[in-house]
């Protein structure tokens, strides 16, 4: 029960923040525990979603390339300038620092802060025009700041 309350306020907050996916995401965990189907389709959203997520995510963001709307020439031409390789540049740490938050969230088990992404998630995507996709690199912040403060501290 304590549970299904605390989904119901990330749901208000959500709706309240206007991050949509974040209620979708939630409602549909809701629904879920309603039908007693948590107790089979959890452990695998928690085992796979993320992976299923980030593909469904890439997909939409290669299908200009898929559609021939970004040609080999303009891909060539990003690299060549600045602001290309900025973002390689901002792609490779930010990457780095979504698998240090995944690794933070799951193998390290600290998934109890959770709720504190989503909220900061929802509050950036309501007064912010923020997009709630940044919990796992904010858990990667997280994880390299505690890393380096393990280490000055020694």
């Amino acid at each position: 029960m304590e549970s299904t309350i605390i989904l119901i306020i990330i749901l208000t907050a959500s709706v309240l923040g206007r991050a949509n996916s974040v209620a979708i995401a939630t409602c549909f965990l809701l629904i879920l525990k309603l039908l007693n189907a948590d107790k089979f389709i959890f452990p695998y959203l928690q085992e796979n979603g993320l992976f299923l997520g980030l593909v469904i995510l890439i997909a939409s963001i290669l299908i200009p390339i898929a559609d021939g709307k970004v040609s080999y020439i303009s891909i060539r031409n990003v690299f060549t300038s600045w602001l290309g390789i900025f973002a390689l540049l901002v792609s490779l740490f930010t990457t780095y620092l979504s698998g240090l938050g995944m690794n933070y969230l799951t193998i390290q088990g600290h998934s109890e802060i959770m709720p504190a992404l989503i909220l900061g998630a929802v509050i950036a995507a309501a007064f912010l025009g923020g997009v709630p996709v940044g919990p796992m690199i904010t858990s990667g912040l997280i994880a390299l700041g505690l890393k380096l403060f393990n280490k000055i501290g020694s």
